[in-house]
Parts: C-alpha cells; sequence; structure tokens
C-alpha cells in the first residue's frame, strides 16, 4: 500500500503566503484554501496513493510545551486571514472523503512520524508532504518526504538527504541538537552553529557518542568548552528535536483510504466560496450544489422545453427570447420552445431582427454580424457583463457558474440546453443584483454599448507591414549577437546570459561586481539591481541591453509576425471583463503593451499603416488621471492649474518648491512629475527616492509640501481610503464598483497595498469609463455622418482612427470634440490629434 501523510499546518501556511489575498464577496478569505488544495491535487496526482491522511495540530499545548514552557514560544499567532480558512480546508477535505488526523498532546509532526512507522514495519511505502525539514529524520528505505520549497518540491529519499547532508537521516536531530532551531526555539549549544554541527555529527555520528569522547578528541578548546557548557541543552534539545513514532492514533491503514466524496456539497461549500477554478480542478459542476439543498428549498419551475428548428416564419413572430450562439449552432428559447438553427440566412435573419434578446457573451455575435453585412440588434442584456460588473475578481462567467453564484436553478434536467434554458432565470436575478449596487446605467450605457465597439475594432483591425517586421527582426538578432559578444568579451568567457545564476556568478561572483541581493539559489540580476549598476559596468549597460532586443525579438516581432490574417490586418481580441479596474485590455497580441517607452521599442509603431488612400487620426488624452483627480477632490490650486492651461507639472513644481513658475527648472518639473503621478498610485517616499534619484528624506519632502499645497487632494484619498476600510469597496465617477479584500488584512503590508489600490481605483477607473464613453460616442458618430472611417484602436488613453485621406480633417475635428466633451468635469480635458500613415507618423 502507498500512503500520502501531509503536514496540513505546514501545506497550509505555504499556500497562504505563496498566494496574495482573495476573498468571496462576503468578505471570507480563501487564497489559503486554494493554494493547499493545488498542492494537494499536484502531489496526489504524482504520487498515485491508495490512502491519504492529512494531519493537523490542535491548539492545546503537547508534551513537549508542558516539558519545556520556552519550546516554540517565539512563534506569532496565526493570521486571522489564515486561522478562519483552516476549518474549511478540514471541512473540504472530510467532503472529499480524506481523513484529518489530530491526536492530543501531539503534534502534526508526532502523527506523521507514526504513520511512516507503520508503513515501514509493514513494508508499505509513505510519502510525506510538508514545508517543514524537521521531518527528514523520518526517511528510510520505506519512507520518502516531499519537501516542499517556494520554486519545487524536492523528493528526499536516503540517498539525497546522503547527498545534501553528508550522514544518515535519522541523525538530523543529533544536529538540531547541537546547533538549535530558532523556528521553535530549540536552543542548542550555545555557539555551536550549523556548520560546525554538521562536521562533528559526520564524525562522531551522535551526541551521545560525542560526548563520550569530545575530552580525549583533537577539537579546538573553544568548541570543548561550548560542549561542556552546553551538555543539558544538547540532550534536552534532542529531546524535543525528536518525533514520536507511536502516538496513540489509528493505525490501521486501510482506514486512510479515501471514502466516496460528497460531490453536491463540495460544490456547495465552492460555490459559496465563489471557487470555480477549484471545482474546475475537482471535476466537480458547479450545479451538483443543488442536490446538497433539500428539493423542497430549491425554488424554480422545471421547464418542459419543446425542441424545433428555427425558420424564418419563427424569427418573425419573436417578441423577448435568450438565445446562444457559438458560431456554429444559434439556439433559441421562446417561452417552453427551444429552436436550433445552423443555417445561415436564419441566424442572420434572427441577429437582425428587432426582438428583444438576452445572451451571454455577445461581442463573438456582433462579430459574426458584421462579417455578414448586418447588425445585430435588440440585444437587451448580455449576462457575462453583469456578472462582470458585479465581481470584477471573477475568473469567468459562465452560465453554469453564475447560477450557482447567484442561487438560481441550474437547469441540468434540460440536459444540453440546460444552458440556454437557465438564461432567463439567471438574467432576471443577474439584474436585480445590478440595480441594487447602483449599476444599471453603467451596465446600459457603457458596457453594453461598449461590446459593439470592441466588436467592430476587431472586425476590422490594423493594417501591419509583415515585410518591415521581419527587417526589425533581422536587425535585432544582428544586436543581439553583437551584444553578446561584447557581454562575453567583457566577462572573459562565454555563458548563458539569459540563466540568473551564470550570469550572478558572473557579475558577482567573478568580476566582484557589488552584489545588493543574493537568494539561496545565487545572486539576484533583477532588474531593479542591475539598473543601479547600469551606468558604472559597462557589461551591466550591455546586460541590460540584451534583455530588452531578446525580449522585443521574442515576444514582439516573433508573436506580431503569428498573428497577421490573410487580409494582411492584426485582429486582436479586446478583453471587456479582465481587469479589475475596469480598464479593456487585449491579447493575441496584446496591443496594450507595444513598447513606446523606449526609441527602439516606439519603433514598432512604424509597422502599424494604414490601407494607401487612407490615413491614421491619432488622439491621445493628456494627463487624464490627473484631471480625474482634479475633478474627484475638487483642489482649487489643481483645478486652478488645469483650467488656466498651465502645464500641470511645471504648476506643481512653483506650488512645491514655491518658486515663480519662470525659474522652474527641468529638474524640478521632472521631480514634480513624479509626485503628480505617483500620488494617484499612493507611491511611498522610498520609491519615489529611487524614481527621481534623490534622498528618501528629500523625498518625503516633495510628498509632504505637495499634499499641502493641494489638501484637497489628501482629503479626497483619506476619506477614500477610510471608506473603503469600512466597506470594503471602492466605487468610480460612474459607479463601478471594485472589493479590496486586502484592506481587511492583519498583515500591514498587504493592507497597505490594499490602501493603494484604493486611493487609485477611482482615479483608475474613473479614467477608464472614460474613455470607453469616448470610444461609443467617436463609434456613432461615425456611423451617424456616414464617414469612411472606422474606430480600429485603444491603447491606454489613445484612441486611433483609420480614415480616407478624403474625410480625416472630419475625423480628427470628431475625435477632439468628443473625447474632450465626454463629460462635464470641474477641468478640461486637453487631446492631442496628429495624423499619419503609420502608428508612428500619427504620434505626433
Amino acid at each position: 500500500m502507498k500512503l500520502l501523510a501531509i503536514d496540513g499546518n505546514s501545506i497550509l501556511n505555504r499556500a497562504f503566503y505563496g498566494i496574495r489575498l482573495l476573498s468571496n464577496k462576503k468578505g471570507v478569505f480563501t487564497n489559503a484554501v486554494f493554494g493547499f488544495m493545488n498542492i494537494y491535487l499536484k502531489n496526489v496526482s504524482d504520487v498515485h496513493p491508495d490512502a491519504v491522511a492529512v494531519a493537523f495540530d490542535l491548539r492545546s499545548p503537547t508534551f513537549r510545551h508542558k516539558a519545556a514552557a520556552y519550546y516554540k514560544a517565539n512563534r506569532k499567532g496565526m493570521p486571522e486571514e489564515l486561522a478562519q480558512q483552516l476549518p474549511i480546508v478540514k471541512e473540504l477535505l472530510g467532503l472529499m472523503g480524506v481523513k484529518v488526523v489530530e491526536c492530543e498532546g501531539y503534534e502534526a509532526d508526532d502523527v506523521l512520524g507514526t504513520l511512516s512507522k507503520l508503513c515501514s514495519d509493514n513494508g508499505d511505502k509513505c510519502y510525506v508532504l510538508t514545508g517543514d525539514r524537521d521531518s527528514l529524520q523520518l526517511i528510510d528505505d520505506n519512507v520518502t518526504v516531499l519537501l516542499a520549497t517556494n520554486k519545487e518540491t524536492i523528493h528526499y529519499t536516503p540517498q539525497k538527504f546522503m547527498e545534501d547532508y553528508g550522514f544518515e537521516p535519522i541523525k538530523l536531530i543529533d544536529l538540531k541538537a547541537l546547533m538549535g532551531d530558532s523556528s521553535d526555539n530549540i536552543p542548542g549549544v550555545a555557539g555551536i552553529g550549523e556548520k560546525t554541527a554538521s562536521s562533528l555529527i559526520k564524525e562522531y555520528g551522535t551526541i551521545e557518542k560525542l560526548y563520550e569522547v569530545y575530552e580525549d578528541s583533537s577539537l579546538t578548546k573553544g568548541v570543548k568548552a561550548k560542549l561542556a557548557n552546553g551538555i543539558d541543552s544538547a540532550k534536552e534539545s534532542k529531546w524535543l528535536a525528536t518525533i514520536v513514532r507511536d502516538a496513540p492514533i489509528d493505525k490501521v491503514l486501510k482506514d486512510y483510504i479515501p471514502s466516496p466524496a460528497d460531490n453536491a456539497a463540495i460544490s456547495s461549500l465552492l460555490t459559496e466560496l465563489e471557487m470555480f477554478k477549484l471545482l474546475d480542478k475537482l471535476g466537480i459542476s458547479a450545479s451538483e450544489a443543488e442536490a446538497a439543498v433539500p428539493v423542497q428549498t430549491v425554488e424554480h419551475t422545471p421547464v418542459e422545453v419543446e425542441l424545433k428548428p428555427l425558420t424564418a416564419g419563427d424569427v418573425k413572430s419573436f417578441d423577448e427570447v435568450s438565445y446562444l450562439f457559438d458560431g456554429t449552432v444559434l439556439s433559441v428559447r421562446s417561452g417552453d420552445t427551444v429552436l436550433s438553427t445552423k443555417e445561415t440566412d436564419e441566424i442572420l435573419a434572427f441577429l437582425s431582427s428587432p426582438c428583444k434578446k438576452i445572451t451571454i457573451d455577445a461581442k463573438p455575435h456582433y462579430r459574426y454580424a458584421m462579417a455578414n453585412g448586418i447588425s445585430l440588434c435588440g440585444l437587451s442584456c448580455d449576462a457575462a457583463l453583469c456578472g462582470y460588473l458585479l465581481n470584477t475578481s471573477a475568473s469567468d462567467y459562465t452560465i453554469e457558474k453564475l447560477c450557482a453564484e447567484y442561487g438560481v436553478h441550474y437547469c441540468t434536467e434540460n440536459g444540453e440546453f440546460a444552458d440556454l434554458v437557465s438564461l432567463k432565470e439567471l438574467t432576471e436575478k443577474l439584474l436585480a443584483e445590478v440595480d441594487r449596487e447602483g449599476m444599471t446605467d453603467l451596465l446600459y450605457n457603457i458596457e453594453m454599448p461598449l461590446t459593439e465597439v470592441l466588436a467592430s475594432m476587431e472586425h476590422t483591425g490594423i493594417k501591419i507591414t509583415e515585410q518591415g517586421v521581419k527587417e526589425f527582426g533581422t536587425s535585432l538578432s544582428e544586436m543581439i549577437e553583437e551584444t553578446q559578444q561584447m557581454i562575453y568579451d567583457d566577462a572573459g568567457h562565454e555563458f548563458n546570459i539569459s540563466s540568473p545564476k551564470q550570469l550572478g556568478e558572473v557579475l558577482f561572483g567573478e568580476m566582484g561586481l557589488p552584489a545588493k541581493k543574493k537568494t539561496k539559489s545565487g545572486y539576484s540580476t533583477s532588474a531593479d539591481v542591475l539598473e543601479d549598476l547600469r551606468y558604472e559596468f559597462p557589461i551591466v549597460d550591455n546586460v541590460l541591453k540584451y534583455r530588452q532586443y531578446t525580449k522585443l525579438n521574442s515576444t514582439y516581432v516573433a508573436g506580431l509576425l503569428d498573428k497577421i490574417a490573410p487580409d494582411g490586418r492584426i485582429h486582436t481580441c479586446f478583453r471587456q471583463t479582465e481587469t479589475r479596474t475596469g480598464r479593456i485590455s487585449s491579447t493575441e497580441p496584446n496591443m496594450q503593451n507595444i513598447p513606446v517607452r523606449t526609441e527602439l521599442g516606439s519603433q514598432m509603431r512604424k509597422f502599424f499603416t494604414a490601407e494607401e488612400g487612407r490615413v491614421l487620426v491619432d488622439a491621445d488624452y493628456s494627463q487624464i488621471e490627473l484631471r480625474v483627480m482634479a475633478h474627484l477632490c475638487g483642489d482649487k490650486n489643481m483645478i486652478s492649474a488645469f483650467t488656466s492651461g498651465e502645464d500641470i507639472h511645471t504648476s506643481t513644481a512653483a506650488q512645491v518648491f514655491d518658486v515663480p513658475s519662470i525659474m522652474v527648472t527641468p529638474e524640478m518639473r521632472s521631480a514634480a512629475k513624479a509626485v503628480n503621478f505617483g500620488i494617484i498610485y499612493g507611491i511611498g517616499a522610498f520609491s519615489l527616492s529611487k524614481d527621481i534619484g534623490t534622498s528618501v528624506q528629500q523625498a518625503k519632502r516633495y510628498i509632504d509640501d505637495y499634499l499641502a499645497k493641494y489638501p484637497k487632494v489628501h482629503e479626497f484619498m483619506e476619506s477614500t481610503v477610510d471608506n473603503a476600510m469600512k466597506t470594503g469597496v471602492v466605487t468610480t465617477m460612474f459607479g463601478r464598483k471594485r472589493r479590496i479584500p486586502e484592506l481587511a488584512s492583519s498583515n500591514k503590508v498587504l493592507q497597505a497595498a490594499g490602501k493603494r489600490i484604493a486611493m487609485n481605483t477611482p482615479v483608475q477607473g474613473s479614467a477608464a469609463d472614460l474613455i470607453k464613453i469616448a470610444m461609443i460616442n467617436v463609434y456613432r458618430r461615425l456611423k451617424a455622418e456616414k464617414l469612411d472611417a472606422e474606430l480600429i484602436l485603444q491603447v491606454h488613453d489613445e484612441l486611433i482612427i483609420e480614415s480616407d485621406v478624403s474625410c480625416a480633417e472630419k475625423c480628427a475635428e470628431i475625435l477632439q470634440e468628443e473625447m474632450q466633451g465626454v463629460y462635464d468635469m470641474k477641468v478640461p480635458l486637453a487631446v492631442d490629434v496628429h495624423q499619419g500613415q503609420s502608428w508612428y507618423d500619427a504620434k505626433g
């Protein structure tokens, strides 16, 4: 038999600190549950055990604590966010049929020790999964310890242990008896460190043998004195470090074979926790949760649907329907009838009909209609958009998962039509929730219309010159080769520049450059470490250039070439339900990440062009987030700077440095710019000092002076955070909401991160909503005025139209008018508009 014995507390701790804080809408934290189950499932998959036991510590003192009050006395209590997840993990394991083992007076380690000995005695195999090296003493020919580390899980067999330590696993307790263990507050022998302790154990084997002969040995006087003074401590430390192998637990191995899982109860628990990814990993349907609820309490009326083919005559009779369309099959529910078709004519007739329609993920439907020369009409609700507005943290918004999340019956009894039959009731519930949260206007005036705009932009795409990309790639390859050779020349030999370990050894080990950070795996070669050395050491400058060139080549050159469609255009996929702030993102390729900050990166914009006889018209908001901040906080000094047409950074510099604007130096303006944008993101003095190259004290003065000159900014941010701390939610100008579980954390670092999110989201989210409204208005103006032009791209605060040359000026005018007049603000919105044959030229 093969047993997987898991150190529950150790793995739960590792999971908690390894995944950012997550919670459901009710504020119940879930990150440790998710992480624990990921580790559990991976190891079950790797080991294929016949039996599983998960050992946990109890809160009551053990025999060790009673004998030595100092034992683990330095341990901090479990954070509240983790403590509330412990019973959830135990409940989940129980529902999965996995035995949880706890033993009064003993530690989880002792349970693992007892189980491992049971396997060894019976000739069975035991795999101990833990993040604690204490369990390595349990290793023998039948017991393997799976040591979970930050990077990997190390399989410790007797051979592997001997390779790493140089002595047998059982002697780990003797090592600890000498060197002690600060994490468990085991004292060891004062003055004996790991290196000395290890050499003593390799030579003498055990502390008992060591103490028999140490006085007559060749050890130094100092070591002998330390051993003499620490004899009692060594013995007690060994006793404390020794894992018990006969704890009073169930010793029948077959009792640890998992019993059948209660899938319905698991579904119910994980649905309540909104852990749908975990449900997927477990292969359990969200709809199975209903089986855990007594039949009489499930409020739904069974729908017996009649199935028939969809005809053109049916389409004309529709008034209000729900439908699903996967690009091939259209299924429509009208009353108790489900009508389906694969025929293009019927599909187009339905999509263009004026009847009221509800669906989910409508963007592909708009694209299908556009590709066939018609318009999708009558769309009254998209369930995915409702789900997104109500919970921006979800990973996806399927009908089944939304039904589970919002307590709507998922109609599994209707088989392949379960999604379609469930959609109407689900949509009604979602719309009621959206209205209760005050986001109905946001749904109907921004998100729903935006779907059509994004579909149009995807459908049209943007032209790209394939040959130009290839030539750029060739040029980059030459630069990579040249830079690589320069690095080799400086180092004196060839090595793998892309290997952090090899690079660190060359820079800091061989060449002796000043190292900033060192980890267990070697020297840190992160960007922030290398940037500090860039201008002092040419090899570091070349390494950073090499990284830039290789990233451009692999991510963008190869990535763009792979995405060029037969029409010679890139058709990116815009994601409307991806980000937590409400910003639009894009994939395949990610147009939001086309690099522009470096001259080399900005050259890539030359590949994006207009068709012959056409031109790109580019409009970019100027400092939109600062203007949104001025509007939201109402600071008169900031408003005055914008309304008077001053350069905000010069104005801020004048305010902060208390000098006339005419005396502001470029250095002052640069510092003010960093403060202006940094304040929005909750920047601290340390980060600002690094950004502008000044002392932390000076950076703090800049921030303090800024907040003194713009007091309403400080008041707004403080009140936003205070309100978010009370409610757990922040809201934009247009009612968009974002939950911030980090604010409820007892961990000060996490809580500080939550406060920064709270400061930034109202500004960033409002700016995102403004550009969405502008996109809708520009799209509608172009159609209304029947211009030979299309809105084709949105990148951050920038919109691009591809226009026939004859109407380019009109398009520029529309962009200017719609973007500046998007909303009645306390400060004017400034927009820079330019034209050009390429995106590079159109940036002006």
